[in-house]
């Protein structure tokens, strides 16, 4: 993502011109969007015109248009933005007042105006328009047959090929098309590698599945690598690493990045640090859990006390639609910086932020134990 230009009042309105740049960016750019933000940006517009003759045709024209967001909806595997909302300026083509919706697509820039930027959204664009946060981790899940080719960005986990291929069973006396289906299907995913890993940028590419057919897949893989002279394989060798999973499905991403090797391996990346810090939260919960809260009044209250130490929070939080709901989670974030913690925002589209998400979003380590917070009915109980 690129910061064009950036216009921000000292009372927090004002508006930023953003370039997205890959798909990624699209999922950064639905978080900053809400509803009630202006925004301004090329779109194409179905026109219907009439001749002298009093004929009516028709034509698409490409125009710019600045529409009060009303609606937002992404689709996170096409990672394609459509922003509906009614027509705020003057323009030649489309009336006051008119609906109109707008494609927000990569390599086409935009105009965001909102009447109070936050810190959380501050935040989003200052992580977006960092170079260092691209997508370093790679994996492959797989079992016989089965492949998913995955990207873990910081923002979030996209699958970007599922290779299947039917393998026949063995047979006795004759192991002939087994084989051949399954050269077939290893070939299948080392294209797919080749196609969608981009190796200047990955740091590690995880290769999990149960049993041997990780290993049965690096062997072929890199025989192949020397046969065909591949440099893009044989340079990156080192980038692989095999790991046990359960199955070759894409939920066993989780299992596999809970790996202790693998954690110490990609320790410096956002996706390992967030299932780290979870994993945390939910040991300090089975071990002291007067100093592991969940829910927004739990965790308001330890804020009060000023002993919030780490809060784990969900971006999904943040495009909550009621403005003072919203606000009342940016003022937490901002309340524990002020104290000293530390915040850590979760992608809801890794594995981590959709298990934080069953936390009801948000959950705290505290830096003391307090124990009457986890016990609030605790107290009637006794009275009764």
């Amino acid at each position: 993502m690129k910061l064009l230009h950036k216009d921000i009042e000292k009372d927090n309105a004002g508006q930023v011109t953003l370039m997205p740049e890959e798909a990624e960016d699209m999922w950064h750019t639905y978080n900053l969007l809400q509803v009630g933000d202006s925004l301004r940006a090329s779109t194409i517009r179905k026109v219907q015109t009439e001749s002298v003759t009093g004929s009516v045709g028709s034509s698409r024209v490409r125009t710019t248009l600045t529409v009060c967001v009303e609606t937002i909806d992404f689709d996170s595997q096409a990672c394609q933005l459509r922003v509906k909302g009614t027509n705020i300026q003057e323009n030649q083509y489309v009336k006051m007042g008119a609906y109109h919706t707008i494609e927000l697509e990569p390599n086409r820039k935009f105009t965001l105006a909102k009447k109070i930027w936050d810190s959380v959204v501050l935040d989003r664009i200052e992580q977006a328009c960092d170079p260092a946060q691209k997508a370093d981790v790679a994996a492959v899940v797989m079992q016989e047959g089965l492949a998913n080719v995955v990207l873990v960005t910081p923002a979030m986990t996209l699958l970007r090929a599922k290779v299947e291929v039917t393998i026949p069973r063995k047979r006795r006396g004759s192991c002939t098309q087994h084989d051949k289906a399954l050269e077939r299907f290893y070939e299948a995913v080392m294209q797919a590698i080749l196609r969608h890993v981009n190796f200047d940028v990955v740091k590690c590419i995880l290769v999990a599945s149960p049993g041997f057919v990780k290993d049965q897949f690096i062997s072929y893989l890199f025989r192949e690598a020397v046969r065909q002279d591949s440099k893009v394989l044989l340079e990156n060798r080192p980038k692989f690493m095999l790991v046990h999973s359960s199955s070759g499905h894409k939920y066993s991403l989780k299992e596999i990045l809970c790996d202790p090797t693998v954690t110490s391996r990609l320790s410096d990346t956002k996706a390992a640090g967030e299932v780290k810090a979870l994993e945390d939260f939910y040991k300090m919960l089975q071990h002291e859990p007067d100093r592991a809260f969940y829910g927004l009044a739990h965790v308001e209250k330890a804020n009060e006390a000023m002993a919030i130490d780490i809060l784990l929070i969900s971006d999904e939080l943040f495009r909550h639609q009621d403005v003072a709901t919203r606000s009342r989670y940016v003022r937490l974030v901002d309340s524990v910086r002020d104290n000293a913690g530390t915040v850590r925002v979760f992608s809801s589209l890794h594995v981590s932020g959709e298990q934080l998400n069953q936390l009801s979003g948000v959950v705290a380590i505290l830096r003391f134990p307090i124990a009457d917070l986890s016990e609030p009915e605790d107290s009637s109980s006794d009275e009764e």
